[in-house]
């Protein structure tokens, strides 16, 4: 060691071999997991995968940190600052590793949660869908408590710390105010998920868009509509506004076709094409099917209602245009005069007045009153004459 207590070359050779040996036992265990351990544990595919970078800088520190020279051997101002480095690097890459391997483990969990029934097994996207969350609250907690930890190891800020103690009251309900919608979106995530009230891979009809629940996070839910647009909204906005979930029970759902047509429309025969098609369609689930008069319009039209039961929703919308495209078709080419039509009669007697009802003849200006004389066309000026 000189004079100056500064780091000499052998100090620096042992740190460079500690960091060695620490890089060579995460290789190890990289090929390890890659090559032997994959085959019969599921966690060790994810775990190198996540955890690729992470182990590396941490076994980095470790190594520093195990063959950096004692404060005897340097400095005191400059192991003070390579020590203060040394801690906060060490808080840093451990609480990286920590969160890779937590997500490391969970990833498992989603993948064998992703590879069941799809969307028809409801009990795995609600466990999908806290585990995401637990998830993400539990990093978010750490990723705090390591920031704060990081934080105190400056004594100005610890010093802060002491006196802030002595106003936490205070400093509990400003804070609180100031993060009342942060935290309200915090809770809101977690009653939606626990809650079961809203699930990854939801279809959900939220104020007239229609989507499914792409993400679900501890803030904001995102919605991947039928035309590929994401629709990002606040977690808070599902549990204060109403929203339809078409697969909160199950995938099953019945669709519809409205018909209006004219009186003349041969309902029976209607019901058999309609019966013929839907039954051998693939996309029917063979639950029900069935028409029903539902409404007589002022227009003089009568509503027919087509409702057939699907697997799903997508094959709800392909079912009810292909059918809506038959039956106009089938009703155009076999039954024109069931197609939709404005009527006018006129009625004619043989008493005084020739006409019941003359309807005006616009060439006329308006300033003439029409009337059932017997006159040559029944049109009289408005002084009489």
């Amino acid at each position: 060691m000189k004079g100056n207590k500064s780091v000499d070359l052998t100090q620096w050779i042992m740190i460079g071999v500690a960091v060695a040996v620490s890089v060579l036992v995460v290789t190890v265990m990289h090929w390890l997991l890659t090559h032997q351990l994959s085959k019969v544990w599921t966690v060790a595919g994810p775990l190198v995968q996540r955890c690729r970078y992470s182990a590396y800088a941490a076994a980095a520190v470790v190594g520093v940190n195990i063959a950096r020279p004692s404060r005897n051997e340097m400095d005191a101002q400059v192991y003070d600052v390579i020590d203060h480095a040394l801690i906060i690097a060490m808080i840093a890459a451990l609480t990286w590793l920590a969160l890779s391997i937590a997500y490391a483990i969970t990833d498992t969990v989603l993948n064998k949660l992703a590879h069941t029934n799809g969307d028809a097994d409801r009990r795995a996207r609600r466990l999908q869908t806290q585990v995401r969350l637990v998830r993400r609250t539990v990093a978010t907690i750490i990723g705090f408590v390591a920031f704060a930890a990081i934080m105190l190891t400056f004594d100005a800020v610890r010093g802060l710390g002491a006196g802030m103690l002595a106003s936490a009251g205070l400093l509990s309900v400003v804070a609180g105010i100031a993060a009342q919608s942060v935290l309200g979106n915090l809770f809101a995530g977690l009653q939606l998920a626990f809650s079961d009230s809203l699930r990854l891979n939801d279809i959900v009809v939220f104020e007239g868009e229609w989507g499914r629940v792409e993400e679900l996070s501890l803030t904001n839910v995102t919605l991947r509509l039928w035309d590929e647009r994401r629709l990002v909204l606040p977690v808070s906005h599902f549990t204060t506004n109403p929203f339809e979930n078409w697969t909160k029970q199950g995938t099953s759902i019945t669709g519809w076709v409205m018909l209006r047509l004219d009186w003349n429309v041969p309902i029976e025969q209607i019901r058999e094409e309609i019966g013929a098609f839907v039954t051998q369609h693939p996309l029917w689930d063979g639950r029900r099917w069935g028409l029903q008069a539902t409404d007589i319009l002022d227009g003089g039209l009568v509503e027919l209602r087509a409702v057939v039961t699907v697997p799903d929703s997508d094959a709800r919308w392909d079912l009810c245009c292909e059918l809506r495209e038959h039956m106009i078709t089938y009703i155009q080419t076999n039954f024109p005069e069931a197609l939709p039509r404005n009527r006018t009669e006129f009625s004619t007697f043989d008493g005084d007045d020739a006409y019941a009802a003359v309807l005006p003849d616009p060439a006329f200006p308006r300033s003439r009153s029409y009337t059932g004389g017997h006159g040559s066309n029944g049109v009289t000026d408005g002084d009489g004459e």
